[in-house]
């Protein structure tokens, strides 16, 4: 079973009010950790709500993104990053580990225990999109599972991930607007990299919008705000990055020897500092 965090009740309340109040603000970041240390960075440079990032977290236990990790062993490593920061934490649930509403919201239930106030849930599996009607009902299990206003549910569609074609953008909208009548607080569309698309995606859509930024897309976060995004997460790229410095420092000590890697590192000492606060 996942491990437990420490946080909840009272204290939870607040938090998943004060992460909900961030989304009816001109725009915030939302980074993504995928350990608990990362988190307790990304909260010591001074982020009000950190999220978790699947793909992160699977790597971190060198593994692809995308399914081979269980539903449990992420929940536990969420229940870790919840436990090492003060900040509210959202999680990354994938598509909610099941297909079936009931698992969708087993899972939801487990997540609120550990005291996440948010999470993603997708509306794909595999490339492939669910049903409408059946999507919806799995988001209406997440919302039974979390009532609103004690947790923010963002709907993650991929309807520009499966088919990039002229009705991507009513599809995107169709199901934004049924997913925000099923009790979503929030619309995540991933894979949009088009400046004008994002801006009229965010003026159709009947809710905050979340938009990521550094996988395809490119945009800066104020750029993205001004276009009328609401919130702006990363997903994996900070992990991605930590590993790319992993990779090039290895590489410099195999091949040379050298340390140049160490530039501008935080020392050993403030780490140890940091950590014990």
């Amino acid at each position: 079973m996942p491990a437990q965090a420490t946080h909840g009740g009272a204290e939870g309340s607040v938090k998943a009010a004060s992460f909900l109040a961030l989304h009816a603000g001109d725009g915030f970041v939302l980074p993504n950790a995928w350990d608990a240390g990362s988190a307790r960075i990304l909260e010591q440079v001074g982020f009000r709500a950190i999220a978790t990032t699947s793909a992160g977290i699977a790597w971190s236990l060198g593994l692809p993104d995308g399914g081979p990790l269980d539903r449990d062993t992420m929940l536990e490593h969420v229940a870790q990053i919840v436990a090492a920061v003060d900040v509210p934490v959202t999680a990354d649930l994938e598509a909610g580990y099941g297909s079936t509403p009931e698992e969708v919201a087993a899972t939801v239930a487990a997540a609120v225990q550990l005291g996440v106030v948010g999470a993603n849930i997708e509306d794909a599996v595999a490339g492939e999109l669910f049903p409408m009607d059946v999507a919806v009902a799995r988001l209406e299990a997440a919302r039974a599972a979390a009532p609103k206003g004690t947790f923010v549910l963002n709907a993650r569609t991929d309807t520009y991930f499966t088919g990039r074609d002229d009705e991507a953008f009513s599809r995107t909208v169709l199901r934004a607007q049924r997913y925000v009548e099923a009790g979503a607080d929030c619309i995540f569309v991933p894979g949009v990299v088009e400046a004008e698309t994002i801006r009229d995606l965010a003026h159709a859509i009947p809710g905050p919008l979340n938009i990521v930024a550094g996988l395809s897309n490119t945009i800066d976060a104020r750029t993205l705000f001004s276009l009328g995004v609401t919130r702006v997460s990363v997903g994996g790229s900070l992990a991605r990055a930590a590993l790319s410095l992993v990779e090039r420092a290895g590489k410099e000590l195999l091949e040379s020897g050298s340390l140049r890697f160490l530039q501008g590192a935080v020392p050993y000492g403030v780490l140890q500092r940091r950590f014990r606060a």
